[in-house]
Order: C-alpha cells, then sequence, then structure tokens
C-alpha cells in the first residue's frame, strides 16, 4: 500500500482524534506579539467547536500527530493489536497545517494528541515541536492545547507547558480497578504524579510571573483531563467522586466526561453497547453543580439512586431538590443566594438578576418568569410576592410533572 498523501493523513488522523472530547480553549488571555504582530493572535475537516465562558463558539484543529501506538488499552480504537489504518505527520507538516487552516480562517488555534510512537518520550519531544515551530520561527499566537504523555520524562512535559495555552493528562478510567483492567500499559498513580507535576509547575510560574514581568508564560489557561464513562462499571457517584478529587487535589479547569463508545475489532471485555448520551449530560449538569452552584459533590451523590446512577428522566439539580423538599420553598425576596442558586430552573445570570432587582422592590412570580426558560419548573420552589406554591412542593406526583417530555430526552440520544 502506498504512503497515504498529506489530505489522507489528515482525514486519517482527524478521525482518530474524534474520540477525545477535552478540546475546549476557555480560559486563556491573548498572547501579543512585538509590534502587534504575529500569526493566530486572537482573543471542515479535523475542525472542532469549543464554548468560551462567555458563549463565544471558537474553532480549533483537532489532530493526532500520529494513531501509531504501541499501547494496547482495550478502549482505544488506536491500540496496537486495532485493525484500522495508520498514518504519522511530521512536526512540520502540522504546522504547515495549523497556519494554513488560520490564514483561511477556518480555526483559532490547534489541538494536539497523539498514539504513543516508539516511546512516551520520543512522541512528547514530536508534540513540542510542533508548538515550537509555531511560536518560535512562525511566531503564532493562536491556541495551543497539547495532550501530554504522563510517562514522558518530566522535563519534556514541562517543555510542552511553555509553548501551549492548556495541556491535559487523561486519566481515562474512573476508577483504579478499571484503569488496570482496561488499559493495562498505564499507571494511574503515575498518570495523577504528572498531573502533580503540572500543577506545581502552573504555581511556580504564576508566582513568577506577578514578581517578574518577563518571567515566562506556562499553560495559562490551566490543565485538564478526561474520563470515559460506561466502559467499566463505575457508577455515576464514583464519577462524581473521583472528579470532586481531582479539582481539588491538581486545581483542574476542567474534567470531561466522554461516553464509551464500541469501536471495530471490540475487545470481549468491553460492552457491546454505548450507555446513553443523557448519561453524559447529566454528569456535565453535575460537573456544573460543584464549579459554579456551590453543591459539595457529596450533595450530589445524594441525588443519585441507591445504585449510585444519577437519574436519566430529570437533571440532578432537579433530583437533589425533590429529595429535599423540606428545603423548600425559598423566598425570592429574602432567601440567600446560595439558596436561590438551589432552586430548579434558576440559573447563575437569573439569580444574579434577581438579587439586584430585588433591592428596587418586591419580586412577583410574572418578574421571575420573565428570567426563566420555564416558570412552572421554578413555582414549587419559590415564593413570591404574590405567590406561595401551597401544596404543590408535596405532591406525590411533582416529579412526574416536571420531567421532561420523552421527545426532549430523546434530542440528547441523538
Amino acid at each position: 500500500m502506498s504512503a497515504p498523501t498529506l489530505l489522507e493523513k489528515l482525514a486519517i488522523l482527524a478521525d482518530a482524534a474524534k474520540y477525545d472530547a477535552s478540546c475546549a480553549s476557555s480560559g486563556t488571555a491573548k498572547r501579543n506579539s512585538s509590534g502587534g504582530k504575529g500569526i493566530g493572535s486572537t482573543e471542515g475537516m479535523g475542525i472542532c467547536h469549543a464554548y468560551a465562558p462567555d458563549g463565544r463558539c471558537i474553532s480549533l484543529l483537532k489532530i493526532l500527530l500520529t494513531n501509531h501506538c504501541v499501547f494496547d488499552c482495550h478502549y482505544c480504537i488506536n491500540r496496537k493489536s486495532s485493525n484500522v489504518r495508520r498514518a504519522r505527520f511530521t512536526p512540520q507538516e502540522v504546522a504547515e497545517l495549523t497556519l494554513t487552516f488560520y490564514r483561511r480562517n477556518y480555526i483559532e488555534g490547534l489541538f494536539l494528541s497523539s498514539g504513543i510512537v516508539r516511546n512516551p518520550d520520543h512522541t512528547m519531544e514530536q508534540l513540542v515541536e510542533v508548538a515550537r515551530i509555531l511560536r518560535e520561527e512562525h511566531d503564532f499566537r493562536g491556541y495551543i492545547h497539547l495532550k501530554t504523555i504522563p510517562e514522558a520524562d518530566p522535563a519534556l512535559v514541562h517543555q510542552a507547558g511553555l509553548h501551549a495555552d492548556r495541556v491535559s493528562i487523561n486519566v481515562e478510567m474512573p476508577t483504579d480497578a478499571g484503569l488496570a483492567r482496561l488499559a493495562p500499559d498505564k499507571n494511574a498513580r503515575q498518570i495523577e504524579g504528572a498531573m502533580g507535576g503540572l500543577k506545581g509547575a502552573i504555581t511556580e510560574h504564576k508566582d513568577a510571573k506577578r514578581r517578574f514581568k518577563s518571567a515566562p508564560r506556562f499553560a495559562p489557561a490551566g490543565q485538564s483531563t478526561q474520563m470515559i464513562v460506561g466502559a467499566d462499571a463505575a457508577s455515576d457517584a464514583e464519577i462524581v467522586g473521583k472528579a470532586s478529587r481531582l479539582y481539588q487535589t491538581f486545581g483542574l479547569r476542567r474534567v470531561y466526561y466522554s461516553a464509551f463508545s464500541p469501536i471495530p475489532d471490540a475487545s470481549a471485555v468491553l460492552p457491546l453497547k454505548r450507555p446513553p448520551l443523557i448519561r453524559e449530560h447529566r454528569l456535565y449538569q453535575a460537573d456544573w453543580l460543584t464549579r459554579f452552584y456551590g453543591y459539595a459533590s457529596g450533595e450530589v451523590i445524594e441525588a443519585a439512586g441507591d445504585d449510585g446512577m444519577l437519574p436519566l428522566d430529570i437533571d440532578p439539580k432537579l433530583a437533589w431538590a425533590l429529595k429535599f423538599r423540606e428545603r423548600f420553598p425559598v423566598d425570592v425576596n429574602r432567601s440567600s443566594r446560595e439558596m436561590l442558586l438551589r432552586v430548579p430552573g434558576l440559573g447563575v445570570r437569573a439569580v444574579g438578576q434577581l438579587l439586584r432587582a430585588r433591592r428596587q422592590r418586591r419580586l412577583r412570580l410574572e418578574d421571575v418568569g420573565r428570567l426563566t426558560v420555564s416558570i412552572a419548573k421554578v413555582r414549587p420552589f419559590i415564593v413570591a410576592a404574590d405567590w406561595r406554591p401551597s401544596l404543590l412542593i408535596d405532591r406525590a406526583d411533582l416529579r412526574a410533572l416536571l420531567a421532561p417530555k420523552a421527545e426532549q430526552l430523546e434530542l440528547f440520544a441523538a
């Protein structure tokens, strides 16, 4: 078989990269080159769309350096025993592709990962070389996210942080037992050791930057990780608990969840079908509650059933409120921000607007209705100037009344 062309490589390695969900490029500052010049300075095939905290949609070239791999992780389509067509970019080819896509206004940056070719150190050197070429030879000021390799020399991982806006190391599985069973070449302690090293370097460089203006930047958008959901028997409670520990221990910006997807020539130890996509969505909602709504991970876990699984028919915030109805209703004119954030149907922005508005006047139900998509979801849990839920909060069928219709849930499965 003849060697693939550059476009064929792009097709193969962009498709191989689609299983990595940690492709968000939020949380970085604009890089300014001297004199205001430089390529890719910003505030189709292989392009992923991510969202910044302000809701802005941004595009990244998302590819693998290679899908050759010496590891044999059961869940990975690029494992060494997988029967897939292989390809490999040179660092120069990735740099040229990035620049070409940027000049055509297709992308604002690069998300680069890789299979392990030859050994972890060699692969990490190649990833760093891509970023070095872009930054030093072409003065590229766009966003770069490098997926780093925990088995590589820490000095190489450190070099990645000096060139990239964000770095990430995937923990892969929610439990150590799941990782040992499905990724025998990986080690949980080694992965977390590498994450700890990145955290230390990020903190050290932030301190240096505060003291010395000329100090180099190091992964200013922080580090992230990804867990695969549904490839092993880990419950949602275990996944939420693991994510919380990772956030607290390593100061992560994001934990991404990727629903396991069956792959060709799959190992016999894997499930025959993927988990429902709504499960992945519920985990993201649970993650949001701990990051922005003031919930402790243990409180989110309380919303799960006896089997440790979050309900699929309702979101975890509503599940928690229904389980602890004695905490409601809350008065929108008097309650604290912390309690208002626990009202199903009220988001962070809506609560902020309520707090500002109630300084001027007593709020009525219609005032709350202007700030939420579904006032029906909010009504059982609040008191307003002209509204009390009476016995609504205690209705035995309240869950059925508030749960999304089946066709709405099917949108996630699509």
